[in-house]
């Protein structure tokens, strides 16, 4: 039973699967210096098209990434859940919003709301987390919004521009999630 052939809809974004498509454009972002600074592997050398068919392609069950879209069909970003453990119930949240006319509108945190509901309810996970740079106080903010708890401090956990970055560990459980009220109600519709 592959995980990826899903559509779900919130209420200012719309998360389809990856398609061949997308990764030039996934490519540019991940090799923009703006978007870069953000992410994880910011220090490496460029990514190619083989690289993003590889990270947003998945082939296994352990992985769920779905482009994520506004305005009929336009693709910003992508959102993902890695190393899904289903004996364990738990995975990890990660996300780029790489078109930066898009920044700050509250489409990441829209992306977020559906697919942790998605997570949480067709997947049967019980528990989500993630690790963020310290000082990404915008995205910060997106994730507390849609109910992560700050876990820990990982002093000097990642490299940018050759300098040590702190990163911060956080994460949401099933009941904290559903504790909370709703302002997306996404769509699942077969694909």
């Amino acid at each position: 039973m592959p995980v990826n052939p899903v559509i779900l809809g919130g209420a200012k974004t719309r998360l389809r699967p990856v398609r061949d498509d997308d990764l030039p454009q996934l490519t540019a972002w991940a090799n923009d210096p703006d978007v870069r600074y953000w992410l994880h592997h910011s220090d490496r050398e460029d990514a190619t098209v083989e690289d993003a068919r590889e990270v947003y392609m998945p082939s296994d069950e352990s992985r769920l990434s779905l482009a994520i879209e506004i305005d009929a069909g336009a693709l910003i970003g992508v959102i993902r859940l890695i190393g899904i453990d289903r004996t364990h119930g738990r995975a990890e949240l990660a996300i780029v919003i790489g078109d930066q006319t898009a920044w700050g509108r509250g489409y990441g945190t829209d992306a977020m709301r559906v697919i942790l509901r998605h997570g949480f309810e067709a997947i049967g996970l019980r528990r989500i987390d993630l690790i963020t740079d310290a000082d990404n106080e915008r995205g910060i903010r997106s994730y507390e919004k849609c109910g992560f708890v700050r876990e820990g401090l990982l002093r000097k956990y990642r490299l940018r521009h050759g300098e040590p970055v702190d990163m911060i560990a956080m994460s949401i459980l099933s009941e904290e999630f559903e504790a909370q009220p709703t302002s997306s109600d996404p769509i699942s519709e077969a694909e």
